[in-house]
């Protein structure tokens, strides 16, 4: 694939036998990478009744209009738990599964994986867990009437700790998963998905051979087909599962409550969306994770949080901003943090590179809870992922030609419009460069004032010594060199990818390169592990010498 007319900076990797990979994030990713697919991961869903969310459709629920009660009690809720944990034991016995209790800190998934293994049927129960866990459920509390005096009873939420029914099934269509119920009124229940487990299984439903990668897939005979489907998985599948599995387990509410509009909804508690891409060898999945790792840790400052999850951060976001470096065994985690979600990068199994954007609470996107806005978290999801790579493959790959460079560097003819060069060894144009390289603000652009409050924190003086004045030539001659460009109908500006690509190439030489390597020519850091350019420098210094020696010439002193 063409590179723009870009050299590339590369990778070198020791294999550990002699021989050296050198390639860049972006070639390992276009050219090590075998099977790249992405889809819903997991999601756990919220199984909810709406009219039964306040005192009022509680106390409505058991009066008069509904089952008759003239004064609404709790007390009224416990033959109902009752009779729905004995319709639970009944099931059990009926269908021949363990009701298994669950310890406390005992590993869930290891209880379950032993039951799969003895599982051969398509379909059906594997065992029921319980667990004492909290639960917000209704009290009954007393309250007095202002104009009489008496007391009445009163409906309010309150947590407690309740036994938890967790329903392991297989499903046919959507292989293992859960579906948790509360044993206290009114019953709220949870399920567990994956999506990844139902691409398994309509593959082999197909007959399209393929490899597992733990929950995920390794390789595939037919990946355009895998990927079809993980398209596929969309909310209408997910709801028919739902109510299928709601049909077939105990259910704590009868025919009267479902035909008066007691039912079910869903909504979404959290859901993941993955991009995996698995490598050729796990060597250079590897190397390529590990760089990534040492190029991007700074992607959760909130201007770069604010990129990759397209919304604004300002001082009343809430929540932290921030990227953590998580170690388990010898293989790093890289975790980017934007209210309560986030995103994660690791290298799965020893050979994929896993990028997973998980959404904790769809409000932080301006979305609600109902199953319904699946597209449209879906596409927030992927499209993090994607800006994610694309960040990091920047961010490394940075390079430019040399037209490209002198081009920045020197003045230009633009537009009828002579505009300065940037030039490189101008402190000035380096605190621009590394304003951009913030990616202030770029979803919704930046203005000339919040520029300038970073410029001067950045050149360290005063914010009323670098006037709007010089910000406004400023923003002029990145603009006129293509590294910015202003939204339509507004006075914001954002960064363009060349723009993207020049900050990271300019910062990175002068902070990497220039930087400690005058600093080591001019004895600046004696005491730095690596002399090499200082002793080469005096080598070349004593040889001249030794030269006009030889010629009879006395050197010129300066």
């Amino acid at each position: 694939m063409a590179n723009g007319g870009r050299t590339k900076v590369p990778i070198v990797c020791h294999t550990g036998a002699g021989t050296m990979i050198k390639q860049t994030i972006g070639e390992l990713l276009e050219e090590k990478v075998v099977l790249d697919i992405e889809g819903i991961d997991r999601m756990y869903l919220n199984l909810y009744q709406p009219m039964l969310q306040t005192g009022g459709g509680v106390s409505t629920f058991f009066r008069e209009e509904h089952r008759g009660a003239k004064i609404t009690s709790t007390a009224l809720m416990s033959p109902m738990t009752k009779s729905f944990i004995h319709d639970i034991y009944s099931f059990a016995k009926q269908e021949g599964v363990d009701i298994v209790s669950f310890d406390k800190g005992q590993s869930k998934d290891e209880v379950t994986q032993r039951y799969l293994a003895k599982f051969s049927a398509q379909e059906g129960v594997l065992y029921i867990g319980k667990a004492q866990e909290k639960f917000n459920t209704f009290r009954t509390s007393k309250k007095f009437s202002v104009d009489t005096g008496q007391p009445f009873p009163w409906l309010m939420r309150g947590m407690v700790m309740c036994n938890q029914y967790y329903f392991y099934v297989v499903d046919e269509d959507f292989g293992p998963l859960f579906i948790k119920f509360s044993s206290y009124f009114p019953y709220t229940a949870r399920i567990c998905i994956n999506g990844h487990e139902y691409a398994k299984r309509q593959l082999a439903i197909e007959g399209i051979e393929f490899e597992a990668l733990d929950n995920g897939i390794l390789s595939c005979a037919d990946p355009v087909r895998l990927q079809q489907i993980l398209d596929e998985l969309d909310e209408t599948k997910i709801e028919a599962l739902v109510y299928k599995w709601l049909d077939r387990l105990p259910d704590p509410f009868g025919r009267e409550d479902h035909e008066a509009g007691y039912n079910y909804r869903i909504s979404i508690l959290q859901a993941e969306f993955s991009r995996t891409q698995v490598f050729d060898r796990p060597l250079s999945g590897r190397h390529l994770f590990e760089e990534v790792i040492r190029e991007n840790l700074d992607l959760g400052r909130p201007s770069k949080v604010s990129l990759i999850f397209n919304r604004g951060i300002n001082k009343r976001t809430p929540g932290t901003f921030q990227t953590r470096v998580i170690t388990q065994g010898v293989i790093p985690s890289l975790h980017v943090s934007y209210k309560s979600s986030k995103i994660k990068q690791y290298f799965k199994e020893d050979h994929a590179l896993r990028t997973e954007t998980t959404i904790n609470n769809t409000h932080d996107f301006g979305l609600g809870r109902s199953l319904e806005n699946l597209p449209e978290l879906r596409a927030i999801g992927f499209a993090a992922n994607c800006r994610l790579l694309e960040v990091e493959t920047i961010s490394q790959d940075c390079s430019l030609a040399e037209g490209v460079f002198e081009q920045v560097t020197r003045p230009q003819i633009i537009d009828g419009k002579r505009v300065s060069g940037l030039r490189f060894d101008d402190h000035r144009v380096i605190g621009l460069l590394q304003t951009l390289c913030g990616f202030l603000l770029l979803p919704n652009g930046f203005s000339n004032s919040s520029m300038r409050e970073w410029m001067a924190q950045i050149l360290g003086i005063p914010a009323d010594q670098y006037s709007p004045g010089r910000m406004t030539y400023d923003l002029r001659r990145l603009r006129l060199h293509g590294l910015i460009e202003r939204i339509p109908h507004t006075h914001r500006y954002q960064v363009t990818e060349m723009g993207t690509r020049i900050a990271f190439f300019f910062t990175k030489i002068h902070s990497r390169i220039f930087r400690p390597g005058l600093s080591q020519l001019f004895n600046g850091c004696p005491k730095a592990p690596n002399r090499m350019i200082t002793t080469a420098i005096n080598k070349l210094d004593h040889a001249i010498a030794s030269l006009f020696q030889q010629a009879k010439l006395a050197p010129c002193k300066t």
